[in-house]
């Protein structure tokens, strides 16, 4: 368990983190989202001691990361893949993390076999990929085999296989019972790893629970189509219906299918299309985190 109380950091007239509160269960898997500038990266740091907080706490299984006896065996974690002396090699890097801890160096083993680079273990690591190096950090992460995971921005620099590879384990993980807590920008491939997702902005916690339950209360909206499209029309504007064109279809945003259904029946309009469409984790976020985005461009039309 991850417990985050009134969490705060400032750095000189800059507040990072602002008063925040939550906590990360174990058995699921956990996003952490927010905009660039929102205080994700901050807040990890805090709770591995990384950087002193200027109010509040930040608990790992009840005490602080400082204070326990054998840090690496407790939590696992992976802020900065290239945050590793180039000179060395994969495996060199492993056994020094594990004789530092009183690890078996067979765990070194088994955790290059289990992240896919026992082949490359025994290359300088300046010489790996982003993706590489990405798997290197989780392999160091499960060195201790800990019950809780941090990870920031684990899948940058690896391809689609590498990306569904990090999706299962993180899912294992969690059926193990180990809490594990993922920081990630990539709302769609959150929508399919994290049960859980707690939503930050300017520091603040804007929102937090299950991908069901943010996408729950986002306004839906049906795509719709007919055969006479213009008799369609005309039947949603007799009845004052919110809508939208949309290809050779409409996009209805204030009534439900089957709302729509008897509409055009009542109508007398033959449908070939009624299709749900339920907003995305990636929509929802958006509106969400709209007034705490640091930097935003408006769109401008070409002359």
């Amino acid at each position: 368990m991850i417990s985050v109380s009134h969490l705060s950091k400032r750095f000189r007239k800059t507040t990072a983190v602002n008063d925040l509160t939550f906590d990360v269960r174990p058995g699921v898997v956990t996003g952490f989202l927010g905009p660039n500038g929102s205080g994700k990266s901050t807040t990890m740091r805090l709770i591995l001691g990384l950087d002193f907080a200027s109010g509040g706490s930040a608990t790992v299984n009840g005490q602080r990361y400082r204070d326990l006896v054998q840090p690496l065996r407790e939590v696992g974690a992976l802020l900065d893949a290239k945050a590793v002396h180039p000179g060395r090699s994969a495996r060199q890097h492993l056994r020094a993390l594990a004789a530092s801890n009183r690890l078996a160096t067979k765990r070194v083993d088994e955790v290059l076999e289990l992240t896919g680079i026992t082949s490359v273990a025994d290359k300088k690591v300046g010489t790996f990929s982003m993706g590489m190096s990405q798997r290197l950090g989780i392999a160091a992460a499960l060195l201790g085999d800990p019950g809780i995971l941090l990870f920031d921005e684990p899948v940058n620099g690896l391809d689609p296989e590498g990306i569904r590879w990090i999706r299962d384990l993180f899912q294992s993980l969690a059926r193990e019972g180990r809490t594990v807590f993922v920081s990630s920008h990539l709302m769609s491939e959150m929508a399919l790893t994290a049960e859980q997702i707690i939503v930050i902005g300017r520091g603040r916690l804007i929102t937090q629970g299950s991908v069901d339950e943010l996408t729950a209360g986002a306004k839906d909206e049906v795509y719709v189509r007919a055969r006479d499209a213009r008799a369609l029309e005309d039947a949603l504007r007799a009845q004052a219906v919110a809508y939208r064109p949309e290809g050779p279809g409409f996009v209805v945003e204030s009534l439900d299918a089957e709302a729509i259904g008897d509409l055009a029946l009542a109508a007398g309009v033959a449908l070939s299309t009624l299709t749900p469409q339920r907003a995305s984790l990636e929509e929802v976020f958006m509106e969400l985190t709209a007034d705490s985005v640091e930097y935003s461009a408006t769109a401008s039309e070409r002359p």
